[in-house]
Order: structure tokens, then C-alpha cells, then sequence
């Protein structure tokens, strides 16, 4: 999943002389979008990824009409967008990312959009970042680690900037919209406190993941995220690595080795096999489940987390 970033930029730059929009002026910013909404409209909604519309979709619900720019089931690390993919950047009220590098191309998407009308929302906005140390995550994801929105303190974050955006497009919603964030903000307390009790009566704090995409998480609930990630270089097993982590679940009775969804369980799989251990699916929200809101996902990722711990 490594960024080529070489390419992304002429890919970018393509954009800004392929896309051509109506709309003429500077381009839209967080300061921007001061024209009131029309009356019964629903308010134009652009989000980088499936969590930024799950976040969207709980502030705006009915009075929001939203079109997400990374498909389900696309990797949205290393993803490029072509000019067809930001098109609704052109006609959108709000553009909604999440930040922390996660999307290394929004901000010359939104140069290339033309819209002076765009409310802009950096929904990591404000947020503390994780910085990575590991060579290996730094070379793919960047400075921070961006896996922002599964944290549940993150998520509350990332949903009140939506909430502050959609209210700077539709002013006289700002009733509505702040009443469902307070409505969702309620369900992610109920949850963290939930789990802060729990986890703060677990021996055990660590837990094996294949992708090192839960320091946030880890960081609401004193845990630590133990990862597959680069033990395998090229499809092939690093013999010292794997043999450290081989060691480590066996001498911490790691009983659940967690595969991410749209990720290959192929190198969880293969630690499992080695410690005697079981693969159980854990979500990134990156894409949409059927069924499962974002509310769901990580109500399941708590509880796989915890009764990992609670068997070790």
C-alpha cells in the first residue's frame, strides 16, 4: 500500500488542467460558504470515504444528500482520483475529509473544483495526531498516523466539525443538525464509558492486529496494538520478525490474532497457525457494511478487543 507520491502529484496537477468547472473565483476554504441554503433543500454533502459519510450521515440524516468520492471497497491509502471522481466537488456545498494525511490529495482537489462557494471541513481539525516512529508507517502514511475516526473520542471530533460545516451551509438548520450530533456524541460516551470500565479491569492491555490501525483506539482505553504489519516484505515472511511475534503471543497467551476488513487474512492467518490461535475479523470502516453503522463496527471491535484480553 505504498504511496507513490511522485505519481500523485502529476496525477493532481493533471487534474487541475483537466477538471474545468463553471464556478470562478479562490477556491473554497474553511472560511468559505456564507450563502444561505434554500428552504426544503437538502444540503450537498462530498465526503473523501465511507467513515467522513457515516459521521455526515448521523449530523445530517434526512437533510443532507451526500456522494462519497472513494468507492466501497478501494483502499483509500493509496488512492489516486481521476477527474470524473471530484467532479461533485463542483456543485458541492460541503466537502467533508478526515485528515492527518489520509487523503494527501484534497487540498488540490479543492483548488481544482473552482468553487468559492465549498464549506471545507477538516474533520481531524483540532485533534491530537499520533505521530509514527516506524520507518515502514511513516513511508506510507506520513508525519501522524491517520486512523483518526476509530477512536471514539476521535469520531466525537471529526463529527462536530461536520456538524460546524453543515451548519455554516444551511444556517437555519443549525437546530437540527446540532441536535443529532448531541444524539450521536450521547451514543459514543455511552460506549467509551462502557469500555473504559471494562478495559481498566483487563490484566492484559495488548492485543495483536494485522494493520497498525488502532493506536487511537488504543490511546481512549490505555491499550497497546501489537502488528502484523511488516513482518511480511514483498508477500515473503520476515524470519526475525515473525519469529518475535511468535514469541511474544506465546509468552503473552494471545489466544485471537484480528484481520481488518479488505485486508488478505493471509498473514494473520500464518501467525495464528504458528501460536495456536484463532483469526477473528475486526473493522476500519473504510468502506460500508451492510447493516452496520459506524456505531455497530466499533461496539464490535471493543468487544473482540476486550474478550481477547479477558482469554489471555
Amino acid at each position: 500500500m505504498l504511496r507513490k507520491l511522485k505519481k500523485m502529484t502529476a496525477v493532481l496537477l493533471g487534474l487541475l488542467a483537466a477538471v474545468s468547472f463553471s464556478a470562478c473565483g479562490k477556491a473554497g476554504s474553511s472560511s468559505s460558504g456564507n450563502s444561505r441554503q434554500p428552504s426544503g433543500k437538502k444540503v450537498k454533502v462530498s465526503v473523501s470515504f465511507n467513515a467522513m459519510k457515516e459521521f455526515a450521515e448521523a449530523v445530517g440524516r434526512d437533510k443532507v444528500e451526500i456522494s462519497t468520492i472513494i468507492p466501497d471497497g478501494t483502499e483509500p491509502h493509496d488512492f489516486q482520483p481521476k477527474a470524473k471522481d471530484l467532479a461533485n466537488l463542483s456543485s458541492a456545498q460541503v466537502f467533508v475529509y478526515s485528515g492527518f494525511g489520509m487523503e494527501q490529495w484534497a487540498k488540490k482537489a479543492v483548488e481544482a473544483a473552482n468553487n468559492p462557494e465549498l464549506v471545507v471541513v477538516e474533520a481531524s481539525k483540532s485533534a491530537e495526531p499520533i505521530k509514527n516512529t516506524d520507518a515502514g508507517e511513516i513511508k506510507e502514511h506520513g508525519q501522524y498516523d491517520p486512523h483518526i475516526w476509530l477512536s471514539l473520542k476521535g469520531a466525537e471530533i471529526e463529527a462536530k466539525n461536520i456538524r460546524d460545516g453543515l451548519i455554516k451551509a444551511d444556517p437555519d438548520d443549525r437546530d437540527y443538525f446540532t441536535k443529532n450530533y448531541n444524539s450521536f456524541s450521547a451514543e459514543i460516551e455511552s460506549l467509551f464509558s462502557e469500555y473504559k470500565t471494562k478495559f481498566s479491569k483487563t490484566k492484559s492491555k495488548s492485543f495483536v492486529t494485522g494493520h497498525a490501525a488502532f493506536a487511537y483506539l488504543c490511546r481512549d482505553f490505555g491499550l497497546q496494538q501489537n502488528s502484523v504489519e511488516d513482518v511480511f516484505a514483498e508477500g515473503e515472511p520476515s524470519a526475525k520478525k515473525l519469529s518475535n511475534l511468535v514469541d511474544y503471543c506465546k509468552k503473552n497467551h494471545v489466544k485471537t490474532v484480528f484481520v481488518e476488513d479488505m485486508v488478505s487474512p493471509n498473514v494473520s492467518q500464518t501467525l495464528a497457525n504458528q501460536v495456536g490461535a484463532k483469526v477473528e475479523q475486526i473493522y476500519t470502516i473504510e468502506s460500508s457494511e451492510k447493516n452496520k453503522n459506524y456505531i455497530d463496527r466499533v461496539k464490535s471491535n471493543l468487544q473482540e478487543i476486550y474478550s481477547s484480553l479477558t482469554e489471555q
